[in-house]
């Protein structure tokens, strides 16, 4: 292990077998935390070649069990999103594109900090069962084209081991070890070939093109050594996705955009990432006619009676989807209004998601509870004219004195000015595998 970190702050280029040594040395235990921080220091200065992540990735991928896909046939492609503020095209994205027949079997997470989690959301449908064993998550994906379960304590413990040591060695920027870290854990639940939702913006992890761009080849270059291909999706993180941030608040709008009747941010978002789903999975020659079929399952309803098929399968409650008015209860309420007249030139994500979070709708530590009715719903987004006193969100918590915390960073996250501006388009870039 001295050498291997040797060579890496030499900025050498470790083998195959270096790789898989330190690798399965920190999983049993026998390579000490200090050694393996001192490397993830190096990679941190020196960065890993395209080899090397392919390595790393392999390595890490195989340091636990792997979900065994063949027995379902076709081509299985998994979506993935780097996290925003607002993010719930998994809800919409997986149902879409099974309708259209694509087999879908994807592992999420949960929330940590201001961005929300695929499994939370899930479990504000009562009943809903996120804890399926890799053979009921198989089941369900062959007889329902789709499932969706909690990640897997034995699917790839390197990454969950390696992740925590980065966090406490500030090396979690380093783009070679988030890559490696996202596709080991695309590529051990099975998948043949991979989107991402790749976000960009003050919501996002990563702040600007360049660094998303640089990502994005890295994991097109890993899975590709792989045999697997990979489509990234560039999407603006710069103002939360959709008018929704909070759990059960972001199922209704989910429900409400498969229903036809969701914003068009979302609703675009959706249409897009699902369309290169469809190409990856050979169900379509091109995009266009992927969206084309797609919007054609969002009017008929195809994609409402799979997402209800889904939570019946899965033990939630069908009556959220007939009546998904009901998933909201009835929390305690705040209005923020506009404080002066102009044009909305910045709703900053990331403090929009920071308030979410206050009020309860995500988690500071890991052993925070989630209140799945708070939340915060905006009236008013980036490019639209307000005046004083007008409504620009509406905070809900089952706890009042959430909002005295919320308040003051909500104050930070709107900026209104009387001039015209320009807004982002939503797909920045599509880099196409």
């Amino acid at each position: 292990m001295t050498e291997i970190i040797r060579k890496k702050r030499n900025g050498d280029a470790l083998s195959q077998q270096e790789i898989e040594v330190l690798v399965s040395g920190f999983v049993d235990g026998s390579i000490p935390d200090y050694q393996v921080a001192a490397w993830l220091m190096a990679v941190y200065f020196q960065g890993l070649d395209d080899e090397e992540t392919a390595f790393l990735t392999d390595a890490m991928m195989r340091s636990g069990e792997i979900l065994d896909l063949s027995s379902i046939p076709g081509v299985k492609v998994d979506k993935h999103s780097t996290g925003g503020v607002g993010d719930k095209t998994t809800l919409i994205v997986a149902p879409l594109v099974a309708s259209a027949g694509l087999h879908v079997a994807k592992m999420s997470g949960r929330g940590l900090g201001h961005t929300g989690g695929t499994l939370d959301k899930l479990q504000s449908i009562p009943g809903f069962r996120v804890d399926l064993s890799p053979e009921e998550l198989i089941a369900s994906v062959r007889d329902h084209f789709l499932a969706v379960g909690a990640q897997n304590e034995r699917l790839v413990p390197a990454d969950k081991k390696l992740y925590a040591l980065r966090d406490v060695t500030s090396t979690v920027e380093q783009i070679s070890l988030i890559a490696s870290s996202i596709m080991s854990k695309k590529l051990a639940c099975g998948a043949d070939a991979i989107v991402i939702d790749l976000k960009v913006g003050s919501g996002a992890f990563i702040h600007n093109r360049e660094d998303a761009l640089k990502l994005a080849t890295i994991m097109q270059a890993t899975a590709k050594r792989m045999g697997r291909r990979l489509t990234a999706v560039m999407s603006d993180m710069d103002q939360p996705l959709g008018h929704y941030i909070g759990n059960a608040m972001e199922v209704y709008e989910a429900v409400q955009t498969l229903q036809g009747k969701g914003p068009k941010d979302l609703t675009d978002l959706c249409l897009e990432l699902g369309s290169h789903m469809l190409l990856l999975g050979e169900k379509v020659t091109d995009p266009a006619k992927g969206r084309e079929i797609l919007s054609e399952a969002l009017q008929s309803g195809a994609a409402l009676a799979k997402f209800r098929e889904f939570v019946v399968a899965q033990g939630g409650d069908p009556g959220v989807v007939d009546q998904p008015s009901t998933l909201l209860g009835n929390p305690f309420s705040r209005e923020y209004l506009a404080e002066e007249d102009g044009v909305i030139h910045a709703l900053d994500a990331f403090q929009i998601g920071l308030a979410a979070m206050r009020l309860g709708a995500g988690r500071e530590t890991k052993e925070s509870i989630i209140d799945p009715l708070a939340g915060i719903r905006l009236w008013k987004k980036i490019g639209e004219k307000v005046k004083k006193g007008d409504l620009l969100a509406t905070l809900y918590s089952q706890s009042e004195s959430s909002f005295d915390v919320a308040f003051p960073i909500l104050s930070s996250a709107w900026k209104i000015d009387p001039a015209p501006v320009q807004v982002n388009p939503l797909i920045l870039q599509v880099i196409q595998g």
